[in-house]
Parts: C-alpha cells; structure tokens; sequence
C-alpha cells in the first residue's frame, strides 16, 4: 500500500470514529422542519451539521479551527451528507442577506459585546420565515448546574437573547431554560442550558 494511499485509509478511518451525535435540543427543535437552507455558525465538531444534511438540508458551516473544519469536510463527504464546511470567525463573518431558512448558534459562547455583533449579522441573513435557533449554557447553571464555562462574561439568559432579538426586528416564539443530563466520572450531573428560537416574519432588515 502506498503512503498516500495508507494516509486516506487512516483519514477515513479517524474521521469515522469521530462522534458526531447531534445536540439533542436542536435535533427536538429541527426534526419537523422543511429542509432549506441552514447556517451552522461556530460549527464546533459539525454534528449537527452533519445531521441536518442528513435530513436535506443545505448546510453551511463555519468554524475557526481547520482541523474541525477539515473533519467535517471527510465526515460529511464519507456519509454522502455534503456540508459546505469554511474556516471562518463567528464574529466577523457576514453571511448573505435573506439567504437562510434556519441560523443554528450551538453553544457559541461569546462576551455581550460580540454575541451583539453576531445577531446583528445573523438577523438581516434569515429568508422571510426563516428561524434563528440558540442553544448555549445559561447564567444560571454557574450556581446552579454542572459543568459549562465558568466565565460569567461567557454566559447570557434566554431573556437577555430574546431582547437583543426582538429589538433586531424578530418574533421571539420561544426563551425557556431546560435541564440536560451529562453523564460524569460519578453519575450523572444537571446542566441549566437556555434555548431560543424567533422567527424573521416580515420584511428582511437593511
């Protein structure tokens, strides 16, 4: 066998050990949607990338790190689910305007000043009824839950994103915290984590 050849084989095989289990929050959120086209933004390991391509949607996905963006690139390739997968930063990227049918934010955990910026460039990108859908670690868990960052700046509330998005012109439909079993060393532990979702129901913003 060649190299390059022993090289591929040893890609494939690493890529599909890679797990890729989709967020269960926007799996519950997402499965009864009609495909369209999504925007994964801080795409992370691509799972749920992966998985809404899965279910015919057309995915962009932007992630910062190569090698992750590189990992989905094969994984998404190897399942036959394509993923436009780009190396790009959360906060300064400007997606297209009225081009998306869903912008997925999964745990992207930024300071206020730059989760700002990132909804006043996500919000113009949403097609008329398109959805914004942001799933993260919540306040609250840093008193009361596991695990999660444990930088206060890094953290925000469902309340706290469904005003930044209703003042970006957004019908906020849902801004709940929810509780997610994570499986520790000693049993399992309680995450506090918030979800969001609103919907762009008029015209696109300028």
């Amino acid at each position: 066998m060649t190299d390059a050849a022993n090289w591929t084989d040893r890609h494939a095989a690493a890529a599909m050990a890679w797990d890729i289990t989709p967020n269960q929050f926007v799996v519950a959120a997402c499965r009864k949607l009609r495909p369209g086209r999504a925007l994964d933004l801080g795409a992370g390991d691509g799972s749920n990338s992966v998985w809404l391509a899965g279910r015919g949607w057309q995915v962009t996905a932007i992630d910062t790190d190569t090698i992750r963006v590189g990992r989905i690139q094969s994984h998404s390739a190897l399942l036959g689910r394509p993923v436009d997968a780009v190396v790009g930063d959360a906060v300064s990227y400007r997606p297209p305007a009225a081009t998306f049918d869903l912008v997925l934010l999964s745990y992207l955990q930024l300071p206020d000043h730059q989760l700002r910026q990132v909804l006043g460039h996500v919000a113009p990108a949403l097609a008329p009824g398109g959805r914004i859908l942001i799933v993260g670690h919540d306040s609250s868990n840093l008193d009361g839950g596991w695990g999660g960052p444990q930088d206060p700046d890094l953290l925000t509330t469902a309340e706290h994103l469904s005003g930044l998005l209703e003042g970006l012109g957004l019908d906020v439909q849902r801004a709940q915290v929810v509780r997610r079993e994570v499986l520790g060393e000693v049993g399992i532990h309680i995450a506090l984590d918030h979800i969001v979702e609103a919907l762009r129901t008029g015209p696109t913003a300028a």
